[in-house]
């Protein structure tokens, strides 16, 4: 009897090392079993709000490789079907067909645990109301999309203001809505320092959105039919015909926990290099349901991005395949846009650097995103921070106009490379007015450090 290779979750990190592994040992005697609660395979999670702003038509247009293209691979996708128990010792997981209720004991000789990550649902009352929606998958946004369609009002109250929050007002607004933010944060993508956010914070005032913050949501009021009809704070309530959630989301373990399998601060998986659970030989896990190290803080995050997510799913399919692969870590770069405002983050704000116990110079530049003189150069707000002493880049937070958001990794090539600011100003990048100024503004900011780094103090 040959290997078997089981994974729990099919999309970026399942089905990138069922490919991988399949790639490597292919006609050979591996077998591969993916189990998914869902309907889809391999699509794109970070779409969705596009999706839901009509960006995007289909959701078939988000799906990178169909359950029927896996299975012409020769890999047994069993899908509306989730695992609900690991047992390591014996090495099988207990499966459940949600349509016919169906449980099934199957073993692995490799397991693949890609469970991915939830939005998070507080423990507040009418937080599981018919019309509260956390958007993570496919399902979630068509549920969405479905009740917003027939939604008889067209108040629309998101709660939270990360990127998915802010991406999701947006759309909800490009969809006819009007539409309230909640946050308890002072200002909207808590991955920025607040200052930084503000910016963002003036860019969604003028699409129309309003925005709440320093406020803690208490609750959903509900109807005698049990549907959300407003989301209340201590002292006042904001109608909702549609709640959002846009707090976050949280690693899927549930079932990893139960097993038994090393999780981190955050609930996170916790892996070696090649991505293989501590102390479990035949087990790996990647993608949304684990912990990362952090290259800037040397700390373990949870960081939830497609990008580490297929990044993962190739070294575990290196590794089960018989090759070796590691993945060392991540910098935290992430980019988004608000209207026509671009986002874009890398290494450390403020506040991780901090608790971090690492001290540091902050500059903040305004420059544009093409020669001055250029049609169509607009502004461009650089944050940059850098080491007391070492002048070694710890983060860049960039906002502003077309060609801000894609700069940042510039500085996230400079983060890895555990870069000064000071030799960051001598970086030979790409100039010509309709792209750049003379100075880039990423180089701009670290001119503006590195004075800082070397007056001291």
């Amino acid at each position: 009897m040959g290997e078997r290779m089981v994974v729990i979750g099919a999309d970026a990190t399942g089905m990138s090392a069922a490919s991988q592994a399949r790639r490597l040992r292919d006609g050979d005697d591996l077998e591969i079993v993916v189990f998914d609660k869902g309907n889809y395979t391999s699509y794109s999670a970070c779409g969705i709000p596009y999706w839901v702003g009509g960006d995007v038509t289909e959701a078939e247009d988000l799906i990178a490789r169909t359950p029927a293209e896996h299975r012409a691979r020769d890999i047994d996708l069993r899908l509306r079907t989730e695992v609900i128990e690991i047992d390591p010792a014996a090495r099988r997981v207990l499966s459940l067909e949600l349509d016919t209720g169906t449980h099934t004991w199957t073993r692995y000789d490799k397991l693949v645990v890609a469970t991915g990550a939830v939005p998070i649902r507080p423990p507040l009352p009418g937080v599981d109301a018919e019309g509260v929606y956390g958007v993570q998958t496919l399902d979630d946004g068509q549920a969405l999309i479905t009740a917003l369609a027939s939604a008889t009002g067209r108040e629309a109250v998101v709660v939270g203001a990360g990127y998915i929050g802010v991406e999701m007002a947006e759309a909800l607004i490009r969809r006819g809505f009007r539409v309230t933010m909640v946050t308890r944060s002072a200002e909207p993508m808590t991955t920025l320092d607040p200052d930084m956010g503000a910016l963002i914070r003036k860019a969604m005032a003028g699409m129309g959105i309003r925005l709440v913050t320093g406020t803690e949501v208490t609750g959903m009021r509900t109807d005698a039919t049990g549907r959300v009809r407003a989301v209340t704070t201590a002292d006042t309530e904001f109608a909702a015909d549609v709640v959002v959630l846009g707090i976050g989301v949280r690693p899927a373990t549930d079932v990893a926990r139960r097993a038994g399998l090393p999780l981190g601060e955050s609930g996170g998986l916790l892996t070696d290099l090649s991505q293989r659970v501590r102390g479990h030989d035949d087990i790996w896990a990647g993608g949304d349901c684990v912990e990362v190290l952090d290259l800037v803080s040397g700390e373990l995050r949870h960081i939830a991005l497609g990008t580490h997510a297929n990044k993962h799913g190739q070294v575990i399919g290196t590794g089960v395949g018989g090759g070796y692969a590691t993945f060392p870590g991540v910098v935290g770069t992430a980019i988004s846009k608000v209207c026509d405002l671009e986002v874009g983050r890398t290494g450390l704000g403020e506040q991780y650097a901090r608790r971090a116990g690492l001290q540091f110079h902050v500059v903040t530049i305004e420059s544009t995103g093409r020669a001055g003189y250029f049609p169509g150069a607009e502004p461009m707000t650089v944050k940059m921070l850098a080491e007391r002493r070492t002048g070694r880049l710890l983060g860049v937070q960039i906002v502003g106009g077309d060609g801000a958001a894609k700069r940042v990794d510039t500085a996230a090539v400079a983060l890895t490379a555990r870069m000064t600011v000071e030799q960051m100003t001598a970086l030979d990048l790409g100039y010509a007015p309709p792209f750049s100024p003379v100075w880039d503004p990423v180089l701009v900011a670290a001119r503006a450090a590195a004075r800082a780094v070397s007056r001291g103090g």
